[in-house]
């Protein structure tokens, strides 16, 4: 007992020390210093004094300050006659008094130990006051310099010079106005009520004398009189005041209290003002009895009866505001605070220095286009070119009555004058009312990637995900938001630049965005383009909660991770449909705001991209069983932050099917081989046209945009990836949700009544209390991750209380309500 004692006082002993010693020195120290502060203002009070008296005959003394010798008649010697000086000739003058006050109150409130903070605004309004005030003596400089100083003099002077004497006093006046409003807090609303209140104190006095006359004191006096009868006798002493009305509700109440009036005079009864009380022992308090003057109304049963409800109780603060005013707004960022984005440096800039103009083959093309056209009897009237990275556009205006349709069908006759390896005409160009040739040029420029994310169309864009692609004919950086497309189809033969455009598109994302705002689920069937990613698995990547790699090599794995997906996708729009928003963006800020609880399975929800490389490999091994997890995707996903980019070599119908082109409406071309896979794509031609190396077609709807896809080489991608890799990380990958399918995923339904877990009971009491078998129901009711409410469902499927897995329909229930649940408890509990 007695070492349990020590253990107890052992750790309040050291805490009491620790205070005393850390809050003593603190308080002398403030104390030292508010006394030396009190005596510096009163030392500057009386040299101040003191320079008015005799500061004419100190001003020949000052520059002999080391000279002890040399007299100075300021009451402080030579210190006090180079302060006063300093700061009331060469400073603000009369106004430096302000200091002195200053100074006082500083050392005041240290030494009596109160907040010093709360004189800063005493500070800031006092030296206005000193400013404004020097400026105005300033007018005075001349023939009194003791007034203003030569600092109130000088920014006198200096005013005048700008805004003449006029503006300075204007200027004056609006300072000296400031200083009312905001210091004395003056207002019109204030004055106006001064006035108001002297103007009634006024009337009250002018009312008084004729209220104080003796004939008004006499009527007050007898207008009122007590019975002596009625008062006689009885146990409590009744006080009336004269002209009090309200008492006509307690005369029906009370019979024993009346009013008389008398005419002539006031009638006091003196024994009814006697005390009634001897002495201290004699006090007792009875409750007056009712009397039968004094019989409660009987209610008939055809008279209304009144019922007040209470008021409920309103709370005026919100309780989201409460808790961001507290703890300020959530922040999703706050696990990996220390997060550093990667620095352009890590990009290669491969020293290309823009676009090199080449006049002399700008005007041989001109020349050879409007030569053709000749040829053909097509005037021009007008020719402008566009000279961009590895296309110039020369946009046309042909003489009037020149139909479009002629002019379009003359497209290899220019390709063959230009000897151009494809020309790709525009008619006419939307927005414009010209007809454009794109012609590739002889020498095109690379587009580094480095260029488009270090500029500021890139770094300024207030996306949710934003994509820097290129740069189009223009030059201009080529940026798109993903949340907005919602997705993407990029299709083109081998080696024109998909794997680059893939590359460049997850380089954008990991420049702009935080790990704990977007994830990203890799699909590479080719097993060899995207696994440099890997080292950025715990930082930005999804994969399942029971696979070694993040990056999905194995088709047969990609079906269930897109199935995951759609579980996902079910999980978000629950939490959507809680929470009242409508998409994921309304969601976070919501969350952010503190106004969904954790408690209840709200979360912040990052973004989730899905890349796939070679889909037309995933058709020709899983067909149907991919397709359709990936157009359920496309069609729903959009509002709850999951989006697609998929990625093929092989643009046929079989490919991209109808399903994926209609929800897929943002789509990159690259260069094909045929018109017929051009329209695959697009719907139009044109992508035969391309050059290659990175040359697309960009479409969203109706527009088209050609676009130089920026170069983003592997030695790029892997020192970003390295870069992100060696900073601290999440604990493990963003994991999806188990998915399992219609047999079961092979799990063992023949699981042991003592490896059941600890909450089946509660678990099967919520399945058929809601009559519906859903492992989300199970998560919700009983806050559990999915892992554990898909094991308590499989657990609940073995003992014969719900169903079998029915794909996209809830699990029957076996059992219809609680009383037959325990019947079965029962018998499960008596034959084991």
């Amino acid at each position: 007992m007695a070492k349990s004692k020590k253990t107890t006082k052992t750790p309040i002993e050291p805490e009491e020390t620790n205070i005393l010693k850390r809050f003593v020195p603190n308080k002398k120290q403030s104390v030292t210093f508010g006394v030396l502060l009190i005596l510096l203002s009163v030392a500057m009070a009386v040299s101040f004094v003191s320079y008015f008296v005799h500061g004419k005959w100190d001003q020949s003394e000052l520059n002999d300050f080391t000279d002890r010798t040399a007299p100075v008649q300021n009451w402080l010697g030579k210190f006090g006659a180079y302060v006063s000086d300093l700061f009331i000739y060469r400073g603000f003058g009369v106004a430096s008094f302000m200091f002195v006050k200053l100074l006082f109150l500083t050392g005041a409130y240290l030494l009596l130990d109160m907040e010093v903070s709360k004189l800063k605004k005493t500070w800031f309004w006092d030296i206005f006051a000193v400013i404004i005030l020097s400026i105005l003596l300033g007018f005075f400089g001349n023939q009194l310099p003791e007034l203003a100083g030569i600092i109130g003099y000088e920014m006198n002077l200096f005013s005048q010079d700008y805004i003449g004497k006029t503006g300075t006093l204007l200027l004056l006046l609006f300072s000296f106005v400031i200083y009312l409003i905001f210091k004395v807090k003056i207002s019109p609303e204030a004055i106006k009520a001064t006035f108001e209140k002297t103007k009634n104190e006024l009337k009250e006095d002018l009312a008084t004398p004729m209220a104080s006359t003796p004939a008004s004191s006499a009527y007050n006096l007898e207008e009122f009189a007590v019975n002596e009868e009625e008062v006689t006798g009885k146990p409590d002493s009744l006080l009336t005041m004269p002209n009090q009305k309200d008492f006509t509700d307690e005369e029906e109440e009370f019979g024993e209290m009346t009013l008389k009036t008398v005419p002539t005079q006031f009638e006091i009864n003196k024994e009814a003002l006697k005390p009634t009380i001897g002495s201290a022992s004699e006090l007792t308090l009875e409750i007056p009895k009712k009397t039968e003057e004094r019989e409660e109304p009987k209610l008939h049963s055809d008279e209304l009866v009144i019922q007040q409800v209470e008021e409920e109780d309103i709370i005026e603060e919100n309780l989201a505001a409460k808790l961001v005013s507290h703890f300020g707004e959530f922040d999703p960022t706050l696990e990996l605070s220390n997060y550093r984005f990667p620095t352009i440096d890590l990009l290669k800039d491969y020293g290309t220095g823009g676009i090199t103009i080449n006049q002399a083959e700008l005007e041989e093309n001109k020349n050879r286009i409007v030569e053709t056209l000749r040829n053909y009897k097509i005037d021009i009237a007008q020719i402008k070119a566009t000279v961009g990275p590895s296309v110039t556009l020369y946009e046309i205006v042909p003489e009037a009555g020149i139909r479009i349709s002629k002019i379009k069908s003359l497209e290899d006759d220019i390709a063959l004058s230009l000897s151009a390896l494809g020309i790709r005409i525009i008619a006419p160009m939307p927005g414009k009312g010209t007809i454009g040739i794109e012609v590739p040029n002889k020498n095109p420029s690379m587009v580094p990637m480095k260029g488009v994310i270090a500029s500021a169309k890139f770094q300024e864009a207030e996306m949710e995900l934003p994509i820097a692609l290129g740069k189009t004919i223009s030059n201009e950086t080529f940026v798109v938001d993903l949340a907005k497309m919602p997705h993407l189809l990029m299709a083109g033969a081998t080696g024109q630049g998909k794997s680059v455009g893939l590359n460049a598109v997850l380089t954008s994302l990991l420049y702009k965005k935080h790990p704990a705002e977007v994830k990203f689920v890799l699909v590479d069937p080719k097993k060899v383009e995207l696994t440099l990613f890997n080292k950025i698995e715990r930082h930005y990547l999804a994969k399942l909660p029971d696979t070694e790699d993040a990056i999905i090599t194995d088709n047969s794995k990609v079906i269930t991770t897109l199935n995951s997906l759609c579980v996902e996708m079910d999980n978000r729009y629950s939490l959507l449909k809680d929470a009242m928003v409508r998409n994921i963006k309304e969601y976070n800020e919501k969350f952010k705001q503190r106004k969904l609880n954790p408690e209840n399975g709200h979360r912040f929800l990052p973004y989730i991209v899905l890349v796939v490389d070679e889909f037309a490999d995933l058709i020709m091994t899983a067909g149907k069983e991919v397709e359709t997890p990936i157009a359920r995707l496309a069609q729903l996903a959009r509002a709850i932050g999951i989006h697609l980019i998929i990625a093929t070599q092989r643009p046929s119908v079989n490919v991209i099917t109808g399903m994926i082109k209609a929800n897929f409406p943002a789509r990159i071309a690259f260069r094909v081989t045929s018109k017929i896979d051009s329209r695959t794509i697009l719907d139009s031609g044109g992508a035969d046209q391309l050059i290659g190396r990175g040359d697309m077609l960009f479409s969203n709807g109706n527009d088209l945009v050609r676009v130089q896809c920026a170069f983003v080489d592997t030695p790029e991608v892997e020192k970003i990836t390295e870069f992100i890799g060696a900073q601290k990380a999440y604990a493990t990958a963003y994991m999806l949700p188990e998915f399992v399918g219609e047999d079961g995923g092979g799990i063992n339904l023949d699981i042991d009544i003592s490896e059941r877990d600890s909450l089946f009971r509660e678990a099967a009491e919520v399945i058929v209390t809601a009559q519906q078998g859903s492992a989300s129901l199970i998560q919700r009711k009983l806050k559990l991750g999915y892992n554990r409410a898909g094991r308590l469902i499989d657990q609940l499927e073995a003992a014969g209380i719900v169903g079998p897995f029915e794909g996209s329909k809830a699990r029957a229930v076996n059992i219809p309500d609680l009383a037959s649940l325990e019947q079965f408890f029962m018998n499960e509990k008596n034959n084991s």
